[in-house]
C-alpha cells in the first residue's frame, strides 16, 4: 500500500516544476520569471481559469504550492492567501518568492492535506491544482478540506482526467506498447525511457504494465510513486461531502504525440477542473 511518507520523499527529492526549466539558479527572481513564463506559456488556459474564480477578499487555502506561481496570481487577484505543502522545499521557495515580490499572505506551512494545521471553518475557498490526485489517503484529505471550509465553502481542484486522450491513448496504449517493444529488443535508450525499463526489470514487465502500476509512473515521471486519474463519477465517489457545481477540461497534452493544436480539449483534455460546494450539514 502506498503511503504519504513515500509521496513526501519523492516530492522533496524532485521539487515540483524545477526540472522543467533547468533547475534552481542562485538568482531566485530570474528563476521565478523563467518558471512562470514556462508554466503559463505551456498551460495557456491557466490564467484565464484563475480569472474566472472570484478570489477577492476571500480567505483562500491552497493545497500543494509547487513554486508559488498560482499562489502569486491568487494574491494579485485579491485573495487572502494561506498555503500548505507536504515538503519544506516548496514552502521555503514560495516564502522566498513572496519576500522578493512583496506579496502579502496569512500563513505558509509545511503540513499534510490529511491533517491540515488550520482552524475549523476558516476558509471560503480551498484551491488545489494538480495535487489531490497524488494523495493516496484521499478520504482523509476530503474530510480535512470539509473541516476547514466555512459553510457553503468551495473546493476548486484540477485533477488528471481519465477520459482524456493522454490517458486513453498515450498512457494506456502507446507508451505500454513502446516499452514492451523496447524491452523485448533489449534496447536501453537512457533518460526517462531507461528508467521505465529499469522499473520493468525490477518489477517484471507484465506486472509493471498493469495499469494499476503503470499510471503512477506516467504522470510526473517514472519515479513518481502515486497518481490517480478521475472521471466525474470518481470525483463524486471521493468527494462525498461536496456537490459538484461545474466541470470543464483543459490542456491537450498527449506526449509523445504533437497534438496540442487539436481543438478537442473540452472533450479529451488532460486537466479536469472541478468546482464543488460543501454540502449543508
Amino acid at each position: 500500500m502506498m503511503d504519504e511518507n513515500t509521496v513526501q520523499s519523492f516530492w522533496n527529492a524532485h521539487p515540483c516544476g524545477e526540472g522543467l526549466v533547468g533547475g534552481l539558479s542562485d538568482d531566485y527572481e530570474e528563476f521565478f520569471k523563467r518558471y512562470d513564463a514556462f508554466r503559463y506559456g505551456e498551460s495557456k488556459h491557466l490564467l484565464g481559469c484563475l480569472d474566472g474564480i472570484d478570489f477577492k477578499e476571500k480567505r483562500v487555502l491552497e493545497i500543494g504550492l509547487g513554486l508559488g506561481a498560482d499562489a502569486e496570481q491568487i494574491i494579485r487577484r485579491g485573495g487572502l492567501y494561506s498555503g500548505v505543502d507536504l515538503t519544506d522545499q516548496s514552502v521555503s521557495r514560495v516564502a522566498t518568492r513572496f519576500a522578493i515580490r512583496g506579496l502579502p499572505y496569512e500563513r505558509l506551512v509545511v503540513g499534510s492535506a490529511c491533517n491540515l494545521p488550520f482552524d475549523t471553518a476558516s476558509f471560503d475557498i480551498v484551491f488545489s491544482h494538480g495535487v489531490l490526485h497524488h494523495i493516496p489517503e484521499i478520504g482523509l484529505a476530503q474530510a480535512e478540506i470539509r473541516r476547514v471550509l466555512k459553510p457553503n465553502g468551495r473546493l476548486i481542484a484540477m485533477l488528471y482526467a481519465k477520459y482524456s486522450l493522454n490517458y486513453l491513448l498515450s498512457i494506456c496504449v502507446l507508451r505500454r506498447a513502446a516499452l514492451a517493444l523496447i524491452y523485448a529488443m533489449h534496447l536501453d535508450p537512457g533518460g526517462k525511457v531507461g528508467q521505465h525499463l529499469a522499473n520493468a526489470r525490477a518489477n517484471g514487465l507484465r506486472r509493471y504494465l498493469k495499469m494499476g502500476n503503470f499510471i503512477h509512473r506516467n504522470t510526473d515521471g517514472p519515479l513518481n510513486p502515486y497518481s490517480k486519474v478521475y472521471s466525474l463519477r470518481d470525483v463524486r465517489r471521493d468527494f462525498t461531502a461536496f456537490d459538484v457545481l461545474s466541470v470543464h477540461k483543459e490542456f491537450m497534452h498527449v506526449p509523445p504525440l504533437p497534438v496540442s493544436w487539436l481543438p478537442l480539449k473540452a472533450l479529451l483534455g488532460w486537466h479536469l477542473w472541478v468546482e464543488m460546494r460543501l454540502k449543508p450539514e
